[in-house]
């Protein structure tokens, strides 16, 4: 298998600016014991045909994604996977399966869960063994087009120091391995910090800075394809977008709408700032891992380094900055602004952990708010 990364110019210089892919990744549960079954085959298979073409597997069984495919924009993104949520968790319970939407399963032993087998997963469990074994995540990813490859890499640069504030305001993982983790994104910690080249990249200033960096992976065969490339923004070689890969999974339909729209203006809003030349200055990586960090332990209850000032700032605070710099974006894309919660899903579970709630019990009103949300003929608008 091979790289082309004359292709891939081409497919960025066709790409058209603000066109969006949506991917969401769902646990499958038992409905009675709420842990996690593998029947990712059984369930793809029992998928009418336009259904089936819109699910995907992930690494293990007993995890299923639906993607909405390219929508011309953010409404058409959210309209195309709104039909497919509804006709998966449909098609779930009527295979006797539940669907869990968080950044991770609250439950499960990930020892007794298995791969699915494709020779892509193959390939991950046995380059990466344990650290593939280890890694029961859920997630959201937003694919945003932009066109021009330069662009494309001046955007994913600019968009390094937000990743971390994306983070705080998707966190809905608390639990893993039935234990309290004591964070609020134990996924991030789980995958972003196990997966090799994954996490913040580096800033590379230049599409022929990126190339030569895959180049050099597959020269010395530390890759084979692109997909093993996992940082949480990359340029998408097939699809000449950016991928926005921060974030988890959201228990709510409403709020994996609503950080899609803010994900979504981020993008847009830094491609440009790129193209009308304002200042950039890059940001070191071990500033940006520092609010990743906080954000994993702390999410919305914590503080933020300011990047400029290196002070802190209210969780929120970085939120609202960031509603501000994508203003103008929002504006030229007609995109809404998005409808945040008081609190997200981490902070939700921790409040009913602090009410005395067990683990399963945290999860079984993840997974009922799940199901009447993503499930829902409607579901609140972004």
């Amino acid at each position: 298998m091979t790289i082309d990364l004359v292709q891939a110019h081409e497919v960025f210089e066709a790409s058209v600016d603000g066109t969006v892919g949506l991917e969401e990744e769902f646990a499958l549960c038992d409905p009675q014991t709420l842990d996690l079954v593998p029947r990712f085959e059984e369930l793809r298979d029992a998928a009418e045909p336009e259904l089936r073409a819109q699910i995907t597997g992930e690494l293990i069984r007993s995890e299923i994604e639906i993607v909405s495919g390219r929508g011309e924009d953010l409404a058409d993104a959210i309209s195309r996977q709104r039909d497919l949520r509804r006709r998966l968790f449909a098609l779930a319970e009527g295979q006797g399966i539940t669907l869990g939407a968080t950044g991770t399963h609250a439950l499960a032993d990930y020892r007794k869960q298995s791969f699915i087998d494709t020779e892509h997963y193959r390939r991950v469990a046995e380059g990466l063994q344990w650290v593939a074994k280890r890694n029961n995540t859920f997630s959201l990813h937003v694919h945003v087009g932009v066109n021009g490859p330069e662009r494309a890499i001046a955007t994913c640069d600019r968009l390094r120091p937000v990743l971390p504030t994306l983070l705080a305001l998707s966190a809905s993982s608390p639990f893993y391995d039935g234990m309290d983790s004591g964070l609020h994104s134990a996924r991030t910690q789980m995958f972003t910090r196990t997966f090799p080249r994954c996490g913040i990249p580096d800033h590379f200033g230049s599409w022929k800075a990126y190339c030569a960096y895959i180049d050099m992976l597959v020269r010395t065969r530390s890759i084979v394809e692109y997909t093993q490339v996992w940082w949480s923004v990359r340029p998408h070689f097939t699809f000449g977008t950016v991928e926005v890969r921060m974030c988890d999974a959201q228990s709510d339909a409403g709020e994996s709408e609503a950080l899609a729209a803010l994900v979504v203006a981020c993008v847009l809003q830094a491609a440009r700032d790129a193209e009308e030349g304002v200042p950039y200055e890059p940001v070191a990586g071990r500033l940006v891992e520092e609010n990743v960090w906080r954000a994993i332990r702390h999410g919305m209850d914590g503080r933020l380094l300011d990047l400029e000032t290196l002070e802190e700032v209210e969780a929120r605070a970085a939120v609202d900055a960031l509603l501000r710099w994508t203003e103008p974006a929002r504006r030229d894309h007609g995109l809404p602004e998005p409808s945040l919660s008081a609190r997200n899903s981490a902070q939700r579970q921790r409040a009913l952990l602090a009410e005395g709630a067990t683990p399963h019990d945290v999860y079984a009103a993840t997974v009922r708010e799940s199901r009447a949300t993503y499930g829902a003929q409607e579901v609140p608008t972004a």
